[in-house]
C-alpha cells in the first residue's frame, strides 16, 4: 500500500522560500515518475513540476527558473524548492507518483496513480 505524506506548506511573503517535502512508503518499483501538482479552488489541479526513476526533470513554465525537483532516494523523499515565491503560487500542493516513468511526459493529473493529501501554501 503506497502512501505520501506531504510537508513544509506554509505562510510567506512575496519573494520568500519554502521547501515542501513528500515522503513515499511502500513503493518499491524501480521505474517511477513523481510530480507536485496544485490546486486552487474551482481551478484544475495543474503540474508545477517532475522526476523520474533516471532523475529527468521538467517543470511548468511558469515555475522555471524558481522551483527546483529532486529526490533523496534513501530517505524516499521528493522535495520541491520555491525561491522567489510570488501570489500566484499559493495554492494546495500534492505530492503525486505514478509507476512509470514515462509519465513525466504527460501533465494530466489523471495518470498518476497515487496522492498525498496536500499541503497548503499561501504567499501575500
Amino acid at each position: 500500500h503506497v502512501q505520501l505524506v506531504e510537508s513544509g506548506g506554509g505562510s510567506v511573503q512575496t519573494g520568500g522560500s519554502l521547501r515542501l517535502s513528500c515522503v513515499a512508503s511502500g513503493h518499491t518499483k524501480d521505474n517511477y515518475c513523481m510530480a507536485w501538482f496544485r490546486q486552487t479552488p474551482g481551478k484544475e489541479r495543474e503540474g508545477v513540476a517532475a522526476i523520474d526513476s533516471d532523475g529527468r526533470t521538467t517543470y511548468v513554465e511558469s515555475v522555471k527558473g524558481r522551483f527546483t525537483i529532486s529526490q533523496d532516494n534513501a530517505k524516499n523523499t521528493l522535495y520541491l524548492q520555491m525561491n522567489s515565491l510570488e501570489p500566484e503560487d499559493s495554492a494546495m500542493y500534492y505530492c503525486a507518483l505514478d509507476d512509470n516513468k514515462f509519465t513525466i511526459g504527460s501533465w494530466y493529473w489523471q495518470e498518476y496513480k497515487h496522492w498525498g493529501q496536500g499541503t497548503q501554501v499561501t504567499v501575500s
